[in-house]
């Protein structure tokens, strides 16, 4: 970076970055995000839903101003989560797919309001605490475009869904294996970069004064599009090797650790 840059805006991926997989969550963190916030804008950009989005925004007292959702297909304004851009995708084709080459999977897709329909329901936690969940018929799935769907399957590990990423054969989407057994699809072209670009034009911030941080695949167009991009300790090597540096693990405070030097 340039000697003496300074964000004008930081993007931070909520799990696995802002919270463990636990969901818990440090002071230190908290109290640094808090500061952050009172001078210039933070973004969360995750792959939550909306509904549970909020308590996150809430807990660090981001009150107000945008947060990017659903892996950068929705991007809402606090505190009613007005949409101010939203993007979707017919995804019958690849549940047909998802049928052929993973019959067990678990299947979910995100509701407006950002509570889920699912074919089965997924362990304690996967859709975030207290989502709203409705368990329906694969016909029952996807009546009409969606902003992601979710595949998952609790017996398969990580490598077998990087594998089933590929076997899908999947056109006219983009995908994002998880930190488990996990892949999400979006519509094409659709990314967490996506919403940023429509929260920093919001803001009239260019990419360059942007500071991003996360942990996850689904962050890794996030931490390239940023002017400076920070993957955590925790994240895939194929994360890290992508992003501008590394910081400590969320269990650590990496968050902290970054924004104190900053903020």
């Amino acid at each position: 970076m340039i000697d003496g840059w300074r964000p004008k805006a930081v993007a931070l991926d909520i799990d696995g970055t802002l919270i463990d997989h636990d969901e818990r969550l440090s002071q230190a963190v908290v109290d640094a995000v808090r500061r952050t916030a009172a001078q210039v804008p933070v973004i969360l950009a995750t792959g939550r839903a909306w509904q549970t989005t909020r308590p996150v925004a809430e807990m660090f007292g981001l009150t107000d101003g945008l947060v990017v959702c659903s892996n950068g297909a929705r991007t809402l304004r606090m505190p009613a989560g007005e949409v101010v851009d939203e993007r979707t995708f017919d995804p019958r084709t690849v549940i047909e797919s998802v049928r052929r080459h993973a019959p067990n999977a678990r299947m979910a897709v995100e509701e407006h309001d950002g509570s889920y329909l699912v074919t089965a329901p997924f362990p304690d936690g996967d859709l975030g605490t207290g989502a709203t969940v409705r368990v329906v018929t694969d016909a029952e799935l996807a009546p009409r475009p969606v902003t992601r769907l979710i595949i998952r399957d609790p017996e398969q590990s990580e490598s077998d869904f990087v594998l089933l990423a590929e076997r899908l054969g999947l056109h006219g989407v983009s995908y994002f294996v998880g930190w488990t057994a996990w892949l999400d699809i979006a519509p094409e072209g659709v990314d967490k970069s996506t919403g940023l670009k429509v929260a920093l034009a919001q803001y009239g911030v260019e990419p360059a004064d942007l500071l991003a941080m996360g942990d996850g695949r689904n962050d890794i167009e996030m931490l390239t599009y940023a002017g400076l991009g920070i993957a955590m300790g925790s994240a895939p090597d194929e994360v890290k090797v992508k992003a501008d540096e590394v910081t400590k693990s969320v269990t650590d405070d990496g968050v902290a650790a970054v924004l104190n030097r900053y903020f």
